[in-house]
């Protein structure tokens, strides 16, 4: 027979702290023999008990469902780590017309309103980020063989690379060039390398490739590109605080698209255009990716993932040429189409949100199986 600790204090007057061993051994002398003790409440010493407040689906699962608990106030915390402290917004300004507004107000460029708020440690760190996109590069573009995952996918940025033809056009080498460095990073990614998250790692291969292009293009100096990492992080902030870079939250739009908004704005900040140029950059860039479907085949951040960085960092290229021979035209802010991004994704299905249910990973899958 087993019986608990409470059971027996029903019937006999116990300490609060009274040991199991000892407890045992007078049991026992007093002819009720006891086999064993186990404390099972060492099993609970990390286990919280709360009340569910509320369920609702899962916004990226049909069969799944979010549950919503109160475990009473005060914060968690880890035994033997620290308080967490209460961090304040990096930027005070919620949107992209208060950032704006500020730095006309002051007469600062966007990059300043970054140092401004962010301290001049920035640029040490931006310069780590920059060197780590180079690396990238690098290494994807002198990488062979076929990626992990099982798709066989071969790596295509070397020879993308290396097809320089007699008589090239001048086009058809901006785009090799630049398809080539975001194939590499992107090939990296998928095999494992080291790359920068820009927003995401999925969409990695955009801005590196954009600012390395112009860079070597132009001769332009690496203070001048942290300067335009400087502003594409500030518009993936933005996207982060007030849509989404979530691709398994609202599609690959949210990824691929904030990553071709960062580079438009990147290439605006590093070639000196207006910051009303430089919105309107991002704004095409992230108007033209609504309503991207993110479905991976097989799971895998290769196809259509890989290629899909090449293109949109050519549609960057095209959106920060397009803002300075039209800017002054349009009609839609980057905060609104920022929100209409994020209403987008919440009503795409749950098979397009990185499930690989639905598209080409479906219609793959079957193919395959046939």
């Amino acid at each position: 027979m087993k019986v608990s600790l409470n059971w027996i204090r029903d019937y006999v007057q116990l300490p609060a702290d009274a040991d199991l061993k000892k407890l045992a051994y007078d049991l026992t002398m007093s002819t009720v023999e006891v086999e064993g003790a186990e404390d099972l409440a060492k099993r609970f010493e990390h286990m919280l008990v709360g009340v569910v407040t509320e369920v609702c689906p899962h916004p990226n699962a049909d069969k799944l469902r979010i549950c919503k608990t109160d475990i009473g106030g005060g914060d968690i915390r880890i035994e033997g780590q620290d308080a967490p402290q209460e961090q304040d917004e990096v930027y005070p300004e919620n949107s992209f017309a208060e950032i704006a507004q500020f730095c006309r107000w002051r007469y600062i460029s966007l990059s300043e309103y970054v140092e401004l708020n962010e301290g001049p440690g920035i640029w040490d760190f931006l310069a780590e980020v920059w060197q780590t996109m180079k690396q990238a590069v690098a290494d994807g573009l002198a990488a062979e063989g076929t990626l992990p995952g099982g798709l066989n996918v071969e790596r295509k940025a070397k020879r993308l690379y290396a097809q320089s033809k007699e008589n090239e056009r001048p086009q058809v080498r901006e785009l090799r060039i630049v398809c080539a460095y975001a194939f590499a990073v992107s090939e990296q990614n998928a095999d494992n390398g080291t790359i920068v998250t820009a927003p995401t790692c999925g969409s990695a291969g955009v801005l590196p490739a954009v600012l390395l292009y112009m860079q070597r293009t132009h001769n332009i100096p690496d203070a001048q590109v942290l300067r335009a990492l400087a502003v594409a992080g500030l518009f993936g902030a933005l996207v982060k605080r007030n849509g989404s870079i979530s691709g398994a939250e609202c599609g690959c739009q949210a990824e691929i698209g904030t990553a071709c908004s960062m580079a438009a704005a990147a290439l605006c900040a590093l070639m000196g255009l207006s910051i009303e140029e430089t919105e309107y950059a991002a704004e095409i860039a992230m108007e033209h990716h609504l309503g991207l479907t993110c479905d991976p085949i097989c799971g895998l951040v290769q196809i259509p993932c890989i290629e899909r960085n090449a293109v949109a960092a050519k549609r960057a290229m095209d959106a920060f040429n397009l803002s300075g021979l039209l800017c002054g035209s349009r009609n839609i802010s980057f905060d609104m189409v920022v929100r209409t991004m994020k209403e987008t994704g919440l009503h795409i299905s749950a098979k397009y949100r990185e499930t690989s249910e639905g598209g080409l990973a479906k219609l793959y899958d079957r193919r395959a199986a046939n």
